[in-house]
């Protein structure tokens, strides 16, 4: 498996990746309003532009396979979001490591998405890692939330990515952690 930065000509796989996923979620009966965490094409052009998205590449077949990949970005980008907009509101309310966290010195993290197939092996603590290599030399601490239902991602980023939980909060009828982590 191959863990690196995404790059333009990854652009098709990763949205299909994002298409298959955001139907997978839906079918399972999750709400029809993913609060910010659908992208398009021209969101994820963006993001591999001027932001980061790490991707797990299979090296099993001759045309390489993206099966995995993890995004982030600055609070600019991801503020034109309601929930994000919320977040940021009260985002000086929390610390971690005793520093308050700011605008200035953390980044918005996820989602992550790993194909069904590749679940399991190891990949999600691979892709968070990575992505935090990328992250690290701007934000000190990356930030992100999950749906209080999807406690696989909960307990994937609490015992395997070392996230802390800083709040429990509502949003559009709809319950979320807030967590966070530091990049080194």
């Amino acid at each position: 498996m191959n863990i690196r930065p995404a790059h333009q000509g990854d652009l098709q796989q990763l949205v299909d990746l994002e298409q298959m996923h955001l139907n997978d979620e839906l079918n399972a009966g999750a709400q029809t309003s993913l609060d910010g965490q659908a992208f398009g094409k021209a969101e994820l052009k963006q993001l591999i532009e001027h932001h980061w998205i790490c991707v797990a590449e299979s090296d099993d077949t001759a045309s390489s396979e993206i099966v995995g990949y993890v995004l982030a970005g600055t609070w600019s980008f991801f503020e034109n979001w309601p929930v994000y907009r919320n977040i940021l509101n009260k985002l000086h309310q929390f610390s971690l490591d005793n520093t308050q966290l700011t605008k200035k010195n953390s980044c918005q993290y996820g989602p992550i998405w790993i194909k069904q197939s590749y679940r399991g092996q190891g990949l999600f603590k691979l892709l968070v890692n990575g992505i935090k290599k990328q992250i690290n030399p701007e934000y000190r601490y990356m930030v992100t939330f999950i749906a209080e239902d999807n406690m696989a991602s909960f307990s994937a980023h609490t015992n395997k990515a070392s996230m802390q939980v800083l709040d429990f909060f509502s949003f559009d009828d709809r319950d979320y952690y807030l967590l966070a982590a530091s990049t080194d």
